[in-house]
């Protein structure tokens, strides 16, 4: 039996969904819970890793093996025993040969910030407080240069090894509301802190910090990239699977 669960998280007293020796993460978390509901061992995978900090609108996580609980019922019997910036929305029976990761198509995360002059106490753990002007049109113009298939070195962070740097971000856009900016990213996946970088990038285009985003692509220099943002203004927001 394959079981996959929704889950949602607020991840600022997470070290992110990997297991780690000597920290908290949403994984330990949920085996835990999962271990103690179900009475047996349980070994979770989750669609992705995620840093330290970063919170999740929506996860996915399956595990194999018996389940006693209808799917229906099992969120809230794994709910009552999770903290609760972790929360299961929904469980399902999927095919044996369903891996959350694996099978993954697309990904997008939301990097969110807002522009007041003031810091604003509410939105603290939430969204980046920049109090600096937007060049909202050069930076929607950026975005979407960085749209389409490309060598994304320029953006990324060594860290988690991977066979190529080469991915197809599908869309890019730039939403302003109320004072919050948020920045969606959708692709067939992402780099180590390649979200954060992307949008840290921008925010130096608006500033005229970074020259073209064709130049910088094609260079593949990090140095000539803009910064990684903080953890707590990203989210994933969304998981899509064939």
């Amino acid at each position: 039996m394959n079981t996959l669960l929704w889950l949602r998280f607020d991840g600022t007293d997470y070290h992110g969904w990997q297991i780690q020796k000597n920290a908290a993460s949403v994984c330990g978390t949920l085996k835990a819970s999962l271990e103690r509901t179900l009475d047996r061992t349980v070994t979770p995978h989750g669609c992705g890793r995620t840093d330290a900090g970063v919170h999740a609108e929506i996860y996915a996580a399956n595990f194999k093996g018996g389940c006693p609980i209808p799917p229906d019922r099992l969120p809230y019997a794994l709910n009552s025993r999770l903290p609760r910036d972790v929360a299961v929305l929904s469980a399902e029976t999927v095919p044996d040969g369903f891996h959350a990761v694996r099978s993954c198509t697309e990904k997008q995360y939301t990097y969110r910030l807002y522009t007041a002059r003031i810091r604003d106490p509410l939105r603290e753990g939430r969204a980046l407080h920049w109090p600096r002007p937007l060049d909202l049109d050069r930076m929607r113009e950026g975005a979407r240069q960085f749209t389409g298939t490309h060598d994304f070195a320029c953006v990324r962070t060594l860290g988690t090894p991977v066979r190529s740097t080469v991915r197809t971000l599908y869309a890019f856009e730039i939403e302003e509301r109320d004072g919050l900016v948020g920045f969606t990213m959708r692709a067939d996946g992402f780099l180590y802190n390649m979200a954060r970088a992307l949008v840290g990038t921008l925010l130096w285009l608006g500033e005229g910090k970074v020259g073209s985003v064709p130049a910088l692509l094609a260079s593949g220099n990090r140095a000539a990239a803009g910064p990684v943002l903080p953890a707590h203004g990203l989210y994933m927001t969304g998981v899509s699977y064939a």
